[in-house]
């Protein structure tokens, strides 16, 4: 029973497919049934048009932008032709976004990796690549296994890795917010209050979760 918010996203591979709903609809209603029953919002439907050749997904980048801003999950409505995408998985991965999809409902961010592995390469070809990285290493006298017994340095490193990692998603939440707020300054938001306001009649909340209010809005613009 699913609960939560969620964006689906919906792909075709061509404009003729997208105008006649072929395979558009087939989608639409495995969305429905899945997210029948439970308690649940559907933020937004985002649909991709685009080749099978193609490596850009701007729609893609769209949902899952929108994800973030709405502390929702990608939902998708055929994981099996997505994951043997590299774009898609990559994109997925770097999103830090949790998704939930209908044809595959037990599968997790590991289930794609392992997908996404076994359609791109030979799980005989990785090993023997990793052990030649190992041998190589060792090789150039480089120790194994991590720093077991220097407690403060590996403490440090990764004290220096939170620090990057939240300085990352502050900023990756900054450029997914600014098209909102152009949004509202276009539909005649000037003020901080005004923008704030909108924000929150949106149903989009603060990165602690709270209501937006004209100083956190300044902070943002000023940290774009």
């Amino acid at each position: 029973m699913a609960n939560g918010k969620f964006v689906s996203y919906l792909r075709v591979s061509t404009q003729r497919q997208g105008k006649s709903g072929l395979g558009l609809e087939a989608q639409r209603e495995a969305v429905a049934g899945y997210l029948n029953g439970g308690n649940w919002e559907l933020v937004q439907e985002v649909l991709e048009i685009e080749s099978g050749k193609r490596n850009d997904r701007p729609e893609l980048a769209r949902a899952l932008s929108l994800c973030r801003i709405h502390g929702a999950k990608l939902l998708v409505a055929k994981l099996d032709r997505l994951a043997r995408n590299v774009a898609f998985i990559s994109a997925l991965m770097e999103a830090g976004v949790d998704f939930e999809a209908v044809d595959l409902p037990q599968a997790n961010k590991l289930t794609v990796h392992i997908m996404a592995a076994m359609a791109e390469h030979e799980a005989g070809a990785i090993s023997a690549r990793t052990k030649a990285a190992l041998a190589a290493a060792k090789a150039r006298g480089t120790k194994l296994g991590g720093y077991r017994w220097e407690i403060q340095t590996v403490a440090s490193k990764g004290n220096t890795e939170s620090i990057k990692v939240r300085a990352a998603k502050a900023s990756k939440r900054v450029t997914d917010l600014l098209p909102m707020i152009g949004d509202l300054k276009a539909g005649g938001a000037v003020s901080l209050h005004q923008i704030a306001a909108g924000l929150n009649k949106r149903g989009i909340k603060t990165a602690r979760g709270g209501d937006w209010s004209a100083v956190q809005v300044q902070r943002v613009l000023k940290a774009a």
